[in-house]
């Protein structure tokens, strides 16, 4: 009683006003909930607000909190002092830590720096097994280390709350799912995911999922600046301010683009206007057709641009599609006569002349030029990039599938197999239509009447 006594302010008027009334409450309480209590308090007394999950009184029910945040900002600590504190407040729950590698779980969420031994109160810790990769609380809460690299060990535990530390580090998004699965205890089980951003599948998944039980927060690096050697950041500063890396390690932006892309998202944000021109010289649909038509077939890449007397061509529309022959080629015909084009150029390299026909099946007298590909997709898309850096092709609004691929499409891979998941039919059909605009200017093939 005497512990339980020291642990405690003297008088009321020491403690906060809003919790005076609690004093009688922890007075009963066991020394370890004493310290638990007073820990959490003091963490919210100086953590930062986005060090701290939204309350239930804004966000009613999330059962995944993710910090996305710069190295350096305390997103460990928050993870830990979170997990932590769901464990402690509920007696005899099963918490799961997931990083990266077995090492990762132990060193840091452990035993580092901002690991659990080092915030939660040793009078609530029972017992840390380090070989086992396991820690008990005096509650009754126990904690049981993974690695993301073997998924098939969290088959079968089930937990109330899982910590999962460095998800864009993680080899794949099996861990995840296998974790997810085990995450059945309690009312609402929470996980809790603290990461440097990185555009991996899972974590974009993640975050199409805000507002539907997942709530996002986000944080640099120099918002720990308090906490962080002033001469490391003004270095970190001058090394990597404005530069990829930078943007991603230290001010935690979720960069889609790829390295070494042909195309990135701030070119062609400057490049982007809102309204077609007035006048345009001459406007093309270009097609790159898909010969089978299946489940698993590549799209028909259906793109349409138009020149201006100035030679700055437009993007004017993407109507890419997952159609049938004959469903892809209706769809080619309308964008023709919607746009009022000048002549269809179309890829025959595996339909040969049956693109030509197919299109004259629905539409007879169409002005339609075919062209053959000699060399790699890569190849042919570097002149038409070379024409967006020269700042000569503009894209009339927002083409968000067509800008996706062409922010992914690398020169660095070995092949075009390579670039991307899927074959860039968006990407095809955008350069056989700029290429015909802007790097040929022959006379279009006319229908035979």
């Amino acid at each position: 009683m005497m512990m339980q006594q020291r642990l405690l302010p003297a008088t009321t008027k020491k403690l906060p006003k809003h919790l005076r009334h609690f004093k009688r409450f922890l007075t009963n309480l066991p020394i370890e909930k004493q310290k638990a209590f007073y820990t959490r308090l003091n963490w919210l007394k100086v953590a930062r607000s986005n060090q701290i999950p939204p309350p239930s009184s804004i966000v009613k029910s999330w059962h995944t909190w993710l910090l996305l945040a710069g190295r350096g900002f305390g997103k460990t600590r928050a993870g830990a002092e979170e997990f932590s504190w769901q464990l402690l407040k509920n007696d005899g729950w099963r918490g799961a830590i997931v990083a990266p590698t077995m090492n990762d779980a132990r060193d840091t969420c452990i035993e580092g720096d901002s690991g659990l031994l080092n915030i939660v109160p040793f009078e609530c810790i029972e017992s840390w097994n380090r070989s086992q990769g396991e820690m008990t609380f005096k509650n009754g809460s126990k904690i049981k280390l993974f690695s993301a690299d073997a998924p098939e060990r969290l088959r079968g535990p089930q937990h109330h709350v899982a910590w999962c530390d460095e998800l864009g580090a993680w080899a794949s998004g099996a861990a995840l799912e296998q974790l997810r699965f085990g995450l059945r205890l309690g009312i609402t089980p929470k996980m809790i995911i603290t990461t440097t951003p990185r555009s991996n599948r899972f974590i974009l998944d993640l975050i199409k999922m805000e507002g539907n039980g997942v709530v996002i927060t986000r944080g640099n690096t120099f918002e720990n600046k308090n906490n962080l050697a002033a001469a490391a950041l003004e270095e970190l500063s001058r090394l990597y301010e404005n530069t990829r890396i930078g943007r991603q390690e230290l001010y935690a932006e979720l960069l889609l683009d790829t390295p070494g892309a042909l195309w990135s998202r701030d070119q062609l944000d400057t490049l982007r206007i809102k309204t077609i021109p007035a006048t345009l010289e001459r406007l093309v649909v270009g097609v790159d057709p898909a010969v089978t038509a299946h489940a698993r077939s590549d799209k028909t890449g259906i793109v349409a641009c138009g020149l201006d007397q100035h030679g700055h061509a437009y993007v004017l529309r993407d109507e890419t599609c997952s159609l049938s022959p004959d469903g892809w080629a209706r769809r080619v015909i309308d964008v023709f006569h919607q746009i009022d084009a000048d002549v269809i150029v179309g890829e025959v390299n595996q339909g040969g002349d049956m693109v030509e026909s197919l299109l004259r099946t629905v539409y007879t007298h169409i002005p339609f030029k075919s062209v053959r590909a000699h060399r790699s997709k890569i190849v042919r898309a570097q002149p038409i990039a070379a024409l967006y850096e020269q700042g000569l092709v503009h894209h009339v609004g927002y083409f968000r599938e067509l800008e996706e691929e062409m922010c992914r499409f690398s020169n660095a891979a070995k092949n075009d197999e390579d670039k991307l998941s899927h074959s860039p039919d968006r990407i095809d059909a955008l350069v056989i239509a700029l290429t015909e605009l802007m790097l040929n200017r022959s006379t279009p093939r006319v229908c035979r009447l």
